[in-house]
């Protein structure tokens, strides 16, 4: 495919399929952090081809939103109805063969997503869409630089899973207290900062860093002005290049819950 990014870096467009989904299993990761396994005939020809992909989950909280989304999952027109609430989710494990999806949600605040996950019991119902597409990043980096909170830890660890052995990964990641933190899988070389936001503060950590000569993929994702000021860090501080660099806000301070 002929892309415009040096290293080969493009996205790929998905065909947008809505699918009711059912609760298989739920799992506390930590005690922000619950995992929900999903499946269902539905989830057959899912495709995420991105470690930090997005799907839409759609939660209605009235019969009239209720409606609108088994309209929208059989392609009926929704004009005028009423909206669900949509939170954009990374999708943390796929296996088509078992028929598994694994959703990650960080437990904070009354959002729609955080307050559904913390109730959620196998054998309930979630909507959802997507991936709408994927950003594909070629295996040409000796070294991954990922960054992020709570939120990125899905996207993190899709990506540490999916490296070779012969990669390398420096990794920092925020997180509320020392018990949010999670085992990192990845046959590659990986080193693991958990950055305590109340302690010492990752912007300066980021700053603080030494990096290694040689290509290097650049992946950040926190607080939307954070990210902006973590990709100027890294582009004018560490002197980066802007085609290996990818700064994502997952969520704003003025959201009700981040994404």
């Amino acid at each position: 495919m002929n892309s415009d990014n040096p290293y080969g870096i493009h996205r790929v467009m998905h065909e947008i399929k809505r699918r009711r989904l059912q609760v298989l299993r739920v799992e506390q990761l930590t005690p922000g952090m619950r995992r929900i396994t999903l499946g269902g005939t539905e989830l057959a020809g899912f495709i995420s081809q991105g470690s930090d992909d997005h799907i839409k989950l759609m939660f209605a909280s009235t019969p009239e939103q209720q409606a609108t989304l088994e309209n929208m999952r059989l392609g009926a027109s929704n004009e005028g109805e009423a909206k669900p609430d949509m939170r954009d989710y990374t999708p943390r494990r796929i296996d088509l063969q078992a028929g598994e999806l694994d959703i990650d949600f960080v437990l904070h605040g009354d959002g729609p997503a955080a307050t559904w996950a913390a109730q959620a019991e196998p054998g309930q119902f979630l909507h959802m869409g997507g991936p709408r597409g994927s950003m594909i990043v070629p295996d040409v980096f000796d070294h991954y630089l990922l960054i992020g909170d709570e939120t990125a830890i899905p996207a993190i660890a899709r990506r540490l899973e999916e490296l070779p052995a012969n990669r390398h990964a420096r990794v920092l990641i925020e997180i509320a207290n020392e018990q949010e933190r999670q085992p990192l899988q990845s046959a590659a070389q990986v080193e693991v900062t958990w950055v305590l936001r109340n302690g010492d503060d990752l912007l300066h950590s980021v700053e603080r860093l030494t990096l290694p000569a040689g290509p290097l993929y650049a992946w950040v994702a926190t607080e939307a002005a954070l990210s902006r000021r973590l990709r100027k860090v890294l582009l004018e501080h560490h002197g980066l290049d802007d085609s290996a660099v990818k700064a994502a806000g997952y969520w704003r301070h003025t959201d009700s819950e981040s994404a």
